[in-house]
């Protein structure tokens, strides 16, 4: 599978993304974690008042790839129809994110971005994780 990467590209979805961090920490106070943001929607993390703003994002989410098919073409995607592996895929997820008191967005986005100790630690143990867990799928499983 062939991605079209350029650093001018990066740079913009980067930026992007952080100046949709600061402006939703300036319009609602609260970090741009996603599964934090998520969990607060379901009990027992379930807060009076967040979750129109839980909801929100998690329409925009999904509402965004049928979104941008107006304006262009979606990169191609594949998924794998293993459903077991899926299964256990987003399990393991959800228990990363639990165990690591946030995901990506939370710690790599917004906590590095405070100098936070905890979230450069939790952003080194995804990217290695991530590094690790490609050189073993692309060349030792296949």
């Amino acid at each position: 599978m062939e991605t079209e990467f350029t650093p001018l590209l990066s740079l913009a979805g980067g930026m992007l993304i952080g100046a949709a961090a600061v402006l939703f920490m300036a319009g609602v106070g609260r970090i741009a974690g996603i599964s934090g943001i998520i969990s607060r929607l379901l009990p027992p993390r379930a807060e009076r008042g967040s979750f129109a703003t839980g909801l929100a994002l998690l329409v925009g989410l999904l509402l965004a790839a049928p979104v941008y098919t107006l304006f262009g073409e979606l990169p191609a995607q594949s998924v794998s129809s293993n459903a077991p592996l899926l299964i256990i895929a987003g399990l393991l997820v959800g228990i990363g994110t639990s165990v690591g008191s946030g995901c990506t967005s939370g710690h790599g986005v917004c906590g590095i971005s405070r100098l936070s100790a905890r979230s450069l630690v939790a952003t080194l143990t995804f990217m290695i994780t991530a590094v690790i867990t490609v050189y073993i799928l692309r060349h030792i499983v296949n």
